[in-house]
């Protein structure tokens, strides 16, 4: 049984659970949790302790599995409300997280659109099997290498050093020295290895048989026992075009599905996503299909710096304090800067006293943005999901009479910005944009 709950849920191992903003684990699972919280230390949170029996979770979504065997799976949180059906929030994460392994959407059956409610680990292992399987049929890449060995025939070159200091019972032996066509290439054997968590793993019937029958077609190939050192040697030649499609899901169940790479005495599965990262990787492809021909966009744009600063009265000065915004689009003479914030605003919050759920942080980082990227004459803007009471663009932001904001929805079924009157100040966008009926 999984427990599917949506970000910023609270666990408790005791009670009743309420929705999917709050669940109710056992006790060993409880204290699981605690313990992955202390290896994620320095890179993220991953949940707040509220008392000794309660846990908030914090912005990340992804698939949690005890070592006893209980699961977790936490959604991406869009409404306010509670959603009816969580399928539609499992699609928008398999969306997001299409985009940000840079992988594109194949058309789907009928077997695809049953696995939407399948848990994300699942999923996951179903698309790496699925663009195995099409890679076996196609063929794998096989390639030459050297071996080295004794036989009872001359095979290649024969070692003559080794063989002249061969003892008299095994005279009828050859040191030889060959190349060997055979499909041990580092992706094939990168493939295997994940294969094998994959089929370690799975709890689904399909992706068991599939594991299983792909398992018996690469029954030859070697399988890594520390894979991922060995992938910075991944061929990325014309002759290796049909392995593109397979390497990003090869990498993903490497680095966090299998056990073995997760630190602590406690194993089981720990695959989790910042939602911030996984909503600006969406947006960043979202963005280019609705810019404008000719224009440029740049993520994580690192050109300017907030201040300068000589370190002696005769240096040069140098710059301080990188600022990084999330997109910087360049159309013809013009740049503008948008940011990316997973945050659920509220248009019907007009009052000085809640100001729509802004942050003032955000808006001073978007202040010394215009200052530095744009001089301080523009445009910028920050989108956000589009919700129920976040549907229509807000009217603009003024820092001065020269410098703009506007706060722009994200409808994330279509991937598209909902328009408004920011789109005269956009020219850089195709227009009109329009949403899906």
């Amino acid at each position: 049984m999984t427990l599917v709950v949506r970000e910023y849920a609270t666990l408790s191992c005791e009670g009743n659970g309420a929705g999917m903003d709050a669940g109710v684990v056992s006790p060993a699972t409880f204290d699981w949790l605690l313990s992955l919280q202390q290896g994620w230390k320095g890179r993220a949170e991953l949940l707040k302790v509220e008392g000794k029996k309660r846990l908030r979770l914090c912005n990340h979504v992804g698939y949690l599995q005890s070592p006893g065997g209980e699961a977790i799976e936490i959604l991406p949180k869009t409404e306010h409300e509670q959603p009816a059906e969580p399928d539609r929030l499992r699609r928008l994460l398999q969306r997001m997280l299409r985009s940000a392994l840079g992988v594109k959407h194949r058309e789907a059956g009928n077997a695809e659109l049953l696995r939407s409610s399948a848990p994300l680990h699942e999923w996951i292992i179903g698309q790496f099997l699925h663009e195995v399987a099409e890679l076996v049929r196609r063929g794998l890449r096989f390639d030459y290498h050297n071996v080295e060995e004794q036989c009872r025939f001359v095979r290649g070159r024969l070692d003559m050093n080794r063989q002249l200091r061969q003892t008299p019972d095994k005279a009828t032996q050859f040191h030889v020295r060959h190349a060997e066509f055979s499909p041990e290439r580092i992706e094939n054997r990168l493939i295997k290895t994940a294969l094998k968590v994959a089929f370690t793993l799975t709890r689904s019937s399909d992706n068991w048989r599939l594991a299983n029958s792909l398992r018996h077609q690469l029954h030859d190939i070697a399988a890594l026992h520390r894979p991922m050192q060995y992938f910075n040697r991944w061929d990325h030649g014309k002759m290796m075009k049909g392995y593109e499609a397979v390497k990003p899901w090869c990498r993903l169940i490497l680095e966090q599905l299998n056990p073995d790479f997760q630190k602590g005495e406690h194993r089981g599965i720990a695959l989790l996503f910042p939602m911030e990262q996984l909503f600006e990787c969406y947006l960043a492809s979202c963005l280019r299909r609705q810019l404008q021909p000719g224009a440029r966009l740049t993520a994580q744009a690192s050109r300017r710096h907030l201040l300068k600063h000589a370190t002696h009265p005769a240096s040069e000065p140098q710059g301080w304090f990188t600022l990084k915004p999330d997109f910087l689009v360049e159309h013809h003479q013009a740049s503008f800067v948008l940011d990316a914030k997973w945050k659920l605003l509220n248009q019907h919050q007009a009052t000085s006293e809640h100001k729509y759920g802004i942050r003032q942080a955000d808006l001073y980082q978007m202040f010394a943005y215009g200052h530095t990227y744009l001089s301080g004459e523009g445009h910028l803007m920050l989108i956000y999901p589009k919700h129920r009471d976040f549907n229509q663009p807000l009217p603009a932001f003024h820092f001065d009479e020269r410098l703009s904001l506007w706060c722009v929805p994200l409808d994330l079924d279509n991937g598209e910005l909902v328009p408004g009157d920011w789109q005269s100040a956009f020219e850089c966008f195709s227009q009109p944009i329009t949403t899906s009926p």
